[in-house]
């Protein structure tokens, strides 16, 4: 299947702050490589991206990416999804160890993350080990002063419950921000970043875009979750950093804000919630 054409830029550049470079959903032929999709993207004005892995090997993935591309740092963790696996095996807990020495080796690891809970795909019996993997995440990114990256799949109140109980870290972004106005507000309350994806788009969302109304422009982030989560037009089809400008304009359209005042807040949110820049930043770009 052919890729979605490029969109028209952004005025000013943004950050993708949470994509999957190293999955492939397998129907676009060939993928891209990571400097065609760097590329695409920055051409768009989507110059800087935080890649999320999501096992060990991911993990491994993203900081070596994140040090051979200046325009990339990692994320490094085990999904929620992934810890009742490796507890099934006995190896969570080599695994979290493992996960801790990926995540001091280099300055280029941002974030400890995508961790969290996952009441979608995990059932009863695997969410003991999803609540020990968290914690274990919640005190990683705090002893390392590392930006928490939260998974949240219909599990909203336990997931407030565990952070409440270990103390949120000094910054924490919630992942694909799935909630309706009065989550955001106690995500919000407990000084979280919401991180909208395409899914904001979709002709059944109307609640995120309430709660996406209802969010501080100084706590507002973009992100695509790619390879999934497509915004429309193309929803179904393989994600790209590239198309983060089409989620973009749909939030400008409901927040109705000024494009480039949008854009310029989640460039400085996002730099705000990963510690600080990185790699060359781009200057303002084309209406």
């Amino acid at each position: 299947m052919s890729r979605p054409d490029l969109p028209e830029p952004l005025p000013h550049p943004v950050v993708d702050n949470h994509c999957h470079l190293d999955i492939e959903r397998g129907d676009d032929d060939p993928a891209l490589t990571v400097g065609e999709a760097l590329a695409r993207a920055s051409s768009v004005g989507v110059p800087r991206i935080v890649q999320i892995g999501c096992d060990l090997p991911g993990a491994r993935w993203a900081v070596e990416t994140a040090q051979n591309h200046e325009e990339v740092v990692a994320g490094v963790a085990l999904h929620p999804n992934e810890a009742p696996r490796l507890a099934a095996r006995g190896d969570l807990e080599e695994a979290l160890a493992e996960l801790e020495r990926l995540a001091r080796s280099s300055d280029r690891v941002r974030a400890v993350g995508e961790t969290g809970l996952d009441y979608f795909r995990t059932g009863e019996e695997g969410r003991a080990a999803q609540h020990t993997s968290f914690r274990a995440h919640i005190a990683l990114a705090k002893e390392l002063d590392k930006t928490l990256v939260i998974h949240d799949r219909d599990a909203h109140e336990d997931v407030l419950r565990v952070v409440d109980e270990r103390g949120a870290p000094s910054r924490w972004v919630m992942h694909c921000f799935s909630g309706d106005v009065a989550f955001a507000r106690a995500c919000l309350d407990r000084g979280a970043y919401l991180s909208f994806a395409g899914t904001v788009t979709f002709k059944n969302a109307e609640p995120l875009r309430a709660a996406l109304r209802a969010t501080p422009l100084d706590r507002i982030l973009v992100e695509t979750d790619a390879p999934f989560l497509t915004p429309m037009p193309h929803r179904g089809r393989t994600n790209a950093s590239y198309l983060v400008p089409l989620t973009v304009r749909s939030m400008a359209a409901t927040r109705k804000q000024d494009l480039t005042e949008l854009c310029v807040a989640i460039e400085a949110n996002t730099e705000a919630a990963f510690g600080g820049s990185w790699g060359v930043k781009q200057d303002t770009l084309g209406a």
